[in-house]
Protein backbone atom coordinates (compact mmCIF):
# COMPACT_ATOMS: atom_id res chain seq x y z
CA UNK A 1 0.00 0.00 0.00
CA UNK A 2 1.31 3.42 -0.93
CA UNK A 3 -0.35 6.15 1.07
CA UNK A 4 2.33 8.80 0.89
CA UNK A 5 2.80 9.00 4.66
CA UNK A 6 6.19 10.41 5.52
CA UNK A 7 6.51 12.14 2.15
CA UNK A 8 5.79 15.83 1.98
CA UNK A 9 4.37 16.00 5.50
CA UNK A 10 5.04 19.13 7.51
CA UNK A 11 4.47 19.84 11.17
CA UNK A 12 1.63 22.14 12.07
CA UNK A 13 2.22 24.47 14.98
CA UNK A 14 -0.59 24.33 17.52
CA UNK A 15 -0.95 28.11 17.17
CA UNK A 16 -1.90 27.68 13.49
CA UNK A 17 -5.22 26.12 14.42
CA UNK A 18 -8.39 27.84 15.55
CA UNK A 19 -10.54 26.40 18.31
CA UNK A 20 -14.00 25.08 17.57
CA UNK A 21 -15.28 25.23 21.17
CA UNK A 22 -12.50 26.12 23.59
CA UNK A 23 -11.38 23.44 26.03
CA UNK A 24 -11.20 23.82 29.79
CA UNK A 25 -7.44 24.10 29.29
CA UNK A 26 -4.83 23.67 26.57
CA UNK A 27 -1.23 23.72 27.76
CA UNK A 28 1.96 23.16 25.78
CA UNK A 29 4.36 20.50 27.05
CA UNK A 30 8.16 20.93 27.27
CA UNK A 31 8.65 18.46 24.39
CA UNK A 32 6.34 20.31 21.99
CA UNK A 33 3.08 18.53 22.71
CA UNK A 34 -0.26 19.94 23.80
CA UNK A 35 -2.35 18.76 26.75
CA UNK A 36 -6.05 19.38 26.19
CA UNK A 37 -8.81 19.03 28.78
CA UNK A 38 -12.31 18.92 27.28
CA UNK A 39 -15.32 20.00 29.29
CA UNK A 40 -17.37 17.48 31.23
CA UNK A 41 -20.06 15.96 29.02
CA UNK A 42 -18.55 17.24 25.77
CA UNK A 43 -19.21 15.28 22.59
CA UNK A 44 -20.08 15.33 18.89
CA UNK A 45 -23.18 13.36 17.87
CA UNK A 46 -26.40 13.86 15.91
CA UNK A 47 -29.64 12.00 16.62
CA UNK A 48 -29.04 8.35 15.67
CA UNK A 49 -30.17 5.86 18.33
CA UNK A 50 -29.39 8.17 21.27
CA UNK A 51 -31.89 10.84 20.26
CA UNK A 52 -29.79 13.89 21.09
CA UNK A 53 -27.52 16.41 19.41
CA UNK A 54 -24.15 17.20 20.99
CA UNK A 55 -21.85 19.66 19.28
CA UNK A 56 -19.56 21.06 21.96
CA UNK A 57 -16.26 19.16 21.91
CA UNK A 58 -13.00 21.09 21.58
CA UNK A 59 -11.20 20.75 18.25
CA UNK A 60 -8.21 22.66 16.90
CA UNK A 61 -8.88 23.11 13.20
CA UNK A 62 -7.06 24.29 10.08
CA UNK A 63 -8.17 24.11 6.42
CA UNK A 64 -8.25 20.67 4.77
CA UNK A 65 -8.46 21.35 1.03
CA UNK A 66 -9.06 18.63 -1.54
CA UNK A 67 -5.89 16.69 -2.28
CA UNK A 68 -4.47 16.96 1.23
CA UNK A 69 -4.14 14.83 4.36
CA UNK A 70 -3.86 15.43 8.09
CA UNK A 71 -2.22 13.29 10.78
CA UNK A 72 -2.58 13.64 14.55
CA UNK A 73 -0.66 11.77 17.26
CA UNK A 74 -1.74 11.32 20.88
CA UNK A 75 -1.03 9.09 23.87
CA UNK A 76 -3.71 6.50 24.54
CA UNK A 77 -3.71 6.77 28.32
CA UNK A 78 -7.42 7.38 28.93
CA UNK A 79 -9.66 4.64 30.30
CA UNK A 80 -13.14 5.94 31.18
CA UNK A 81 -16.31 5.20 29.20
CA UNK A 82 -16.51 7.28 25.99
CA UNK A 83 -13.19 9.13 26.55
CA UNK A 84 -11.99 9.85 23.00
CA UNK A 85 -9.38 11.61 20.88
CA UNK A 86 -8.32 11.80 17.26
CA UNK A 87 -9.06 13.90 14.17
CA UNK A 88 -12.19 15.93 13.47
CA UNK A 89 -13.03 16.92 9.89
CA UNK A 90 -15.77 19.53 9.83
CA UNK A 91 -17.78 21.23 7.12
CA UNK A 92 -20.58 22.46 9.41
CA UNK A 93 -22.63 21.26 12.39
CA UNK A 94 -24.49 18.75 10.19
CA UNK A 95 -21.57 17.48 8.10
CA UNK A 96 -18.48 16.16 9.84
CA UNK A 97 -16.34 13.10 10.60
CA UNK A 98 -14.55 12.29 13.83
CA UNK A 99 -12.03 9.46 13.78
CA UNK A 100 -9.74 8.05 16.44
CA UNK A 101 -9.90 5.95 19.57
CA UNK A 102 -12.81 5.91 22.01
CA UNK A 103 -13.19 3.83 25.16
CA UNK A 104 -16.39 1.81 24.86
CA UNK A 105 -17.55 -1.29 26.70
CA UNK A 106 -14.43 -1.29 28.82
CA UNK A 107 -11.73 -1.14 26.17
CA UNK A 108 -10.29 1.22 23.56
CA UNK A 109 -11.91 1.03 20.15
CA UNK A 110 -10.60 2.50 16.92
CA UNK A 111 -13.36 3.89 14.77
CA UNK A 112 -15.14 6.78 13.15
CA UNK A 113 -18.40 8.68 13.36
CA UNK A 114 -19.56 9.91 9.96
CA UNK A 115 -22.30 12.53 10.12
CA UNK A 116 -24.41 13.77 7.26
CA UNK A 117 -27.38 15.20 9.18
CA UNK A 118 -27.43 12.00 11.29
CA UNK A 119 -24.47 10.15 12.81
CA UNK A 120 -23.17 6.68 11.85
CA UNK A 121 -20.64 4.99 14.18
CA UNK A 122 -18.27 2.09 13.55
CA UNK A 123 -15.66 0.65 15.95
CA UNK A 124 -13.16 -2.18 16.34
CA UNK A 125 -11.44 -3.15 19.62
CA UNK A 126 -7.74 -2.31 19.99
CA UNK A 127 -6.86 -3.22 23.61
CA UNK A 128 -3.24 -3.76 22.54
CA UNK A 129 -2.94 -0.02 21.81
CA UNK A 130 -3.42 0.96 25.47
CA UNK A 131 -0.59 3.07 26.85
CA UNK A 132 0.94 3.64 23.41
CA UNK A 133 1.33 6.48 20.94
CA UNK A 134 -1.51 6.41 18.40
CA UNK A 135 -1.61 8.16 15.03
CA UNK A 136 -4.77 8.93 13.06
CA UNK A 137 -4.57 9.95 9.41
CA UNK A 138 -7.38 11.37 7.27
CA UNK A 139 -6.76 11.82 3.56
CA UNK A 140 -9.06 13.83 1.29
CA UNK A 141 -9.12 12.97 -2.40
CA UNK A 142 -11.89 13.14 -4.98
CA UNK A 143 -15.24 12.65 -3.27
CA UNK A 144 -13.90 10.75 -0.26
CA UNK A 145 -12.17 10.87 3.08
CA UNK A 146 -9.98 7.87 3.85
CA UNK A 147 -9.32 7.24 7.54
CA UNK A 148 -6.35 5.21 8.75
CA UNK A 149 -4.84 4.65 12.18
CA UNK A 150 -1.97 2.84 13.85
CA UNK A 151 -0.11 2.47 17.12
CA UNK A 152 3.62 3.26 17.15
CA UNK A 153 5.24 2.45 13.83
CA UNK A 154 2.99 -0.49 13.01
CA UNK A 155 1.45 -0.65 9.52
CA UNK A 156 -1.47 1.68 8.92
CA UNK A 157 -4.87 0.00 9.11
CA UNK A 158 -7.85 1.19 7.11
CA UNK A 159 -10.65 2.38 9.41
CA UNK A 160 -13.23 3.99 7.14
CA UNK A 161 -13.90 5.44 3.70
CA UNK A 162 -16.54 8.18 3.87
CA UNK A 163 -18.08 10.54 1.31
CA UNK A 164 -17.25 14.24 1.21
CA UNK A 165 -18.24 16.55 -1.63
CA UNK A 166 -15.18 17.62 -3.65
CA UNK A 167 -16.17 21.29 -3.43
CA UNK A 168 -16.95 21.31 0.31
CA UNK A 169 -14.93 23.72 2.44
CA UNK A 170 -13.60 21.61 5.30
CA UNK A 171 -11.26 22.08 8.23
CA UNK A 172 -9.52 19.39 10.27
CA UNK A 173 -7.31 18.82 13.27
CA UNK A 174 -7.05 17.25 16.72
CA UNK A 175 -10.13 16.84 18.89
CA UNK A 176 -11.03 15.19 22.18
CA UNK A 177 -14.23 14.68 24.18
CA UNK A 178 -15.31 13.26 27.52
CA UNK A 179 -19.07 12.60 27.32
CA UNK A 180 -19.35 10.78 30.64
CA UNK A 181 -17.08 12.77 32.99
CA UNK A 182 -14.85 15.76 33.63
CA UNK A 183 -11.12 15.85 34.20
CA UNK A 184 -9.90 14.01 31.09
CA UNK A 185 -6.53 15.28 29.86
CA UNK A 186 -5.32 14.16 26.42
CA UNK A 187 -1.69 14.62 25.43
CA UNK A 188 -1.35 15.34 21.71
CA UNK A 189 2.21 14.85 20.53
CA UNK A 190 2.03 15.79 16.84
CA UNK A 191 0.00 17.40 14.07
CA UNK A 192 1.06 17.20 10.44
CA UNK A 193 -0.34 18.06 7.03
CA UNK A 194 0.68 17.01 3.56
CA UNK A 195 -0.50 15.54 0.27
CA UNK A 196 -3.39 13.11 0.03
CA UNK A 197 -2.70 9.38 -0.04
CA UNK A 198 -1.40 8.05 -3.34
CA UNK A 199 -3.82 5.10 -3.31
CA UNK A 200 -6.67 3.60 -1.34
CA UNK A 201 -4.98 0.18 -1.11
Amino acid sequence: MSIGSGTGLRDVDWAQGGWLHRPVRAEPTPDGGLVVEPGAGSDFWRHTSYGFVHDDGPALLAPLPAGSAVEVDFRLDFTEQFDQAGVLVRVDERTWVKAGVEVSDGEPQVGAVVTREVSDWSVAPVPQWSGRAVSVRVSRAGDALTVRARAGDEPWRLVRVAPLAPDAEAAAGPFCCSPSRGGLAVTFTGWRRGPADAALH
